[in-house]
């Protein structure tokens, strides 16, 4: 069985792949195991989790009915956008079970075999569980399980923050469970910036969720009926007695049981496969996208974009890569937390040169109407050309205003330019412009329009 290109994987960056295959008329087979077809993203990532997150703030639907919506909505959306999709793709075939290479151009799929030119492997990744002692005996979720997991526990500790242990924290918290976050890093977040992470934790600890840093997890046990997490904290032994425990440690490339070796394709020390900055891995007829390869960023979009650029640079040598820094990432918190382009840290770092503001959102007049305050916008420039080299955002709608952001930064516009634009008043997303302006002037004496 031979085709033009073998897609290894069908979430969104194996979907994407197989949506420009199609347009190009490629012969293709794509080959799915694991999650369920669509993968992380639809069934188990940003959908499911996005829409508890939404069903949180009302306060009319409790736990049960939320998750029966959530998995209602998972399965809606994956029969519209995959299941449907997958049959509109005439030059593709479809077979799921577990795979693996047995030469550089051919894989085995249940004891069948199948040749191709290329490929492309997108098969994702899988949660991490630490090494623990008592964690498996006692049992816990991650963030696939507790999409699916009916019961609202009346505590849980969280072990791990960063985006998914930050998500899940509120969603338990707003449902009424205790939450405890247990984070071994020194922060909830640390590629963001200093001062916004600083002020997301406080607002999630003014909420009643209980985080602390610096932790290391030692054992977990069963005792009356509880769950029993002793952990050392600056020195000290502690513990705490839960519910349930949900881990958020990090995810693991699925490369172990692909064989990779045979395609010498070669991995690093996460497991990642190492690809260039066009994808190619290092069997050039062989690409890599999303979670499994070694890119700064692993979300939805970049998986799927990387889809699109591997075909093209496969089959049209069209030499395409993606600019990380232009790619914008959101935690869906409450207040959101959102960033593109350089924090200050990366900026010195790298340019050696760094200009920037915080503005308070007290000063965003939509911010005092809808009593939302709470927030901070933080802007960076370049100071010897003023252009805008990195925008964070805390607040309501941010995942929403720091598409604008992109613009901003890829067109190297300045503070000048954003200054001089008139956008709707009042609206949260004014706050770049005052960010803006706070550059010049003190935005605590303007008017509302200026």
């Amino acid at each position: 069985m031979k085709y033009d290109l073998i897609i290894i994987g069908a979430g969104s960056g194996g979907f994407a792949s197989a949506i420009q295959a199609n347009e190009l008329g490629l012969k293709t087979l794509m080959i799915n195991s694991g999650l369920p077809i669509g993968g992380t993203c639809v069934n188990v990532g940003c959908v499911p989790s996005k829409a508890l997150i939404h069903y949180a703030k009302n306060k009319n639907l409790d736990f049960f009915h939320a998750i029966e919506k959530e998995l209602a909505l998972v399965a809606e959306l994956r029969k519209e956008k995959y299941e449907d999709v997958l049959k509109s793709l005439k030059n593709v075939e479809f077979i799921e079970g577990k795979t693996k290479f047995v030469g550089e151009n051919e894989v085995e799929v249940l004891d069948r075999r199948f040749q191709a030119e290329k490929f492309i492997i997108a098969n994702g990744s899988t949660a991490n569980v630490p090494n623990i002692e008592g964690i498996k005996e006692v049992g816990y979720l991650t963030h696939v399980t507790a999409l699916s997991n009916k019961n609202l526990p009346q505590s849980i500790a969280i072990i791990g923050a960063g985006p998914l242990g930050l998500e899940f924290s509120q969603i338990y918290s707003r449902f009424g469970s205790k939450v405890i976050i247990l984070e071994k890093g020194s922060s909830i977040f640390p590629p963001g910036e200093k001062e916004l992470v600083q002020r997301l934790k406080e607002i999630l600890e003014k909420e009643g969720i209980e985080i602390k840093l610096n932790v290391e997890v030692k054992e977990v046990k069963k005792e009356n009926n509880k769950k029993m997490v002793r952990f050392l904290i600056e020195g000290r032994e502690e513990e705490i007695f839960v519910d349930e425990i949900l881990l958020a440690a990090g995810k693991t490339p699925n490369t172990d049981d692909l064989d990779l070796e045979k395609a010498k394709v070669k991995v690093n020390e996460r497991k990642a496969i190492v690809t260039n900055e066009f994808l190619q891995t290092t069997n050039p007829n062989i690409y890599a996208v999303g979670d499994v390869n070694d890119k700064p960023l692993r979300l939805e979009t970049t998986a799927a974009r990387e889809g699109t650029i591997a075909v093209l640079n496969a089959f049209k040598n069209a030499n395409l890569k993606i600019d990380y820094n232009l790619v914008p990432y959101t935690i869906f918190t409450d207040p959101e937390l959102a960033g593109i382009g350089f924090t200050e840290e990366k900026q010195i770092k790298e340019l050696k040169v760094c200009a920037c503001r915080v503005l308070e959102l007290k000063f965003v007049p939509k911010a005092r109407i809808i009593e939302r305050t709470e927030g901070l916008v933080k802007m960076l420039i370049n100071p010897q050309t003023k252009e805008i080299t990195g925008v964070h955002i805390l607040a309501p709608f941010a995942s929403e205003i720091i598409n604008q952001a992109i613009w901003l930064i890829k067109n190297k516009n300045t503070i000048d330019d954003l200054i001089n634009s008139t956008p709707v008043f009042p609206t949260i997303s004014e706050a770049l412009k005052i960010c803006a302006l706070s550059f010049y002037k003190d935005v605590s004496k303007i008017s509302c329009c200026i």
